[in-house]
């Protein structure tokens, strides 16, 4: 039971025991699984053509919420903390948090929100990171910054916003009253088409606040079952934004087009699930009665179809956008496909697979959609759960074109000068990497403080966040 920052003590492993690459190429090799490593790094830390810029290495923070906003959605004192620290910390491309273009859209009360009266703390922000990144570097040209903007949908805190009901789905979204949860019922109506039309144009407002505060691009978000990528998988929602494919990407070529007429000096990028999943329960109890989602064929809905998500992908290229960041899964009910773990937060079950599956559909998955549309550029998830060995996986990904960025969001968190020390030292330090023990999803996940949200960082390598978690309430 070693002892952490913090003073902390983390029970450890079940899976993750490898003292050396070699020990994991083992494990790879007895599960049968496709992960490639190698040993010496080049590309990985070479500059790439990325948009209209050339970035100075192919890593990237990916965005990861600290729940750390103003109760009026600006970046906060820990917010500028956490950008300060990932500024300096060597990626050259950070791929800032899901920001809400409404209030009604926002996940917790301490997301931040891209707003009129916002915009000016947003640019400061932007400034600040380029600035830092300039001093530590001598040089910020070769660094892209980027805005995931959002609408959580279902899974908004003031009430949930319902693109379509789903059996399975409903049975884990609930109305939130005072810190207590209520079943959804099954009644629960569902977001108008004349709501979705004027969604579209605050998703172009917002993007054209990101442009003025300095963003070098934004990202629609359409993954982890938020509200856009609910619509993509909206086969029985009725209307113009629901049932036949040309309705279910109506609201993303619209925002898209959209952005590309009224803000033109905007790069637009999108991430995106390329498999929603089912959840353990549904996959433990047979063929579930599956008729929404993305990536999934209804007639074998535990195993990916890639089919739309390539099909989306070749579309929004025809639309000007060349840059996608590949995911998968929901945190609210399949997780481990998502972010794979060793261990899981208190409100989630084990995970039901080893986690170097996990990592393995993700490099699968992006490697197929790379060979299919290899005119787009696409960033990797799944890196962070393999800890000091990830740069030898992301070496070989990218040395056999199954990917072109790759992406960390919980190792950023961990390690937030983490490509500094790749770049000055060749490896990373064991003693500092994510342990995926998912303390920062416990945190994100307590509602119960005075701001009605606790705010998220790495509990393990992080003295401030060791603080916070011991300071949290006991539960009954």
């Amino acid at each position: 039971m070693p002892l952490f920052e913090g003073g902390l003590q983390i029970h450890m492993s079940r899976y993750f025991h490898f003292k050396s690459l070699e020990a994991l190429r083992r494990e790879v090799r007895r599960l049968n699984l496709s992960v490639e490593f190698e040993a010496s790094l080049r590309m990985l830390l070479e500059p790439v053509a990325v948009l209209d810029r050339r970035v100075g290495n192919a890593l990237v923070i990916h965005p990861m919420e600290g729940c750390d906003g103003t109760p009026d959605g600006l970046p906060d004192e820990l917010t500028f903390r956490r950008y300060h620290r990932f500024a300096t910390g060597g990626a050259k491309l950070i791929w800032c948090e899901a920001t809400a273009v409404t209030e009604d859209g926002r996940a917790n009360p301490r997301q931040l929100w891209l707003h009129d009266r916002a915009t000016d703390t947003f640019a400061r922000l932007v400034d600040d990171m380029r600035r830092l990144h300039r001093e530590r570097f001598g040089n910020a040209d070769d660094l892209l910054i980027g805005l995931q903007l959002t609408h959580s949908g279902r899974w908004s805190h003031p009430r949930p916003v319902l693109a379509v009901h789903d059996p399975l789905i409903d049975r884990v979204t609930f109305l939130r009253k005072n810190n207590q949860k209520a079943p959804l019922p099954a009644d629960y109506p569902l977001i108008s088409d004349d709501d979705l039309k004027r969604l579209e144009d605050r998703f172009v407002a917002a993007a054209a606040r990101a442009y003025r505060a300095g963003f070098d691009f934004v990202d629609i978000k359409q993954c982890h079952t938020y509200l856009l990528n609910e619509l993509l998988g909206a086969r029985t929602r009725p209307g113009i934004y629901g049932g036949p494919w040309e309705n279910r990407i109506r609201f993303i070529t619209n925002v898209v087009r959209k952005i590309r007429d009224r803000v033109p000096g905007l790069h637009v990028a999108t991430r995106v699930n390329l498999y929603d999943g089912v959840s353990p329960d549904a996959a433990a109890n047979g063929t579930p009665d599956i008729r929404n989602g993305f990536g999934i064929d209804p007639a074998h809905p535990h195993q990916p179809d890639l089919r739309e998500p390539i099909a989306l992908i070749r579309t929004l290229v025809e639309h000007g956008v060349t840059l996608f960041n590949l995911t998968l899964g929901s945190p609210y009910y399949n997780p481990h496909l998502g972010r794979p773990f060793e261990k899981p937060a208190p409100d989630m079950r084990p995970t039901p697979e080893h986690p170097l599956i996990g990592v393995d559909r993700h490099f699968r998955l992006a490697a197929a959609v790379k060979q299919a549309v290899p005119n787009a550029t696409f960033v990797g998830t799944g890196y962070s759960y393999l800890r000091q060995f990830f740069p030898h996986a992301a070496e070989a990904n990218l040395r056999r074109r199954r990917i072109d960025l790759v992406g960390v969001g919980r190792m950023a968190l961990a390690y937030p000068d983490f490509a500094a020390d790749l770049l000055e030292n060749g490896r990373l330090d064991p003693r500092r990497v994510c342990l995926t023990v998912s303390f920062c999803t416990a945190l994100m996940r307590r509602k119960d403080n005075q701001l009605g949200q606790f705010p998220t960082g790495c509990v393990p390598r992080d003295a401030l966040y060791a603080q916070i978690y011991r300071s949290l309430p006991r539960r009954s």
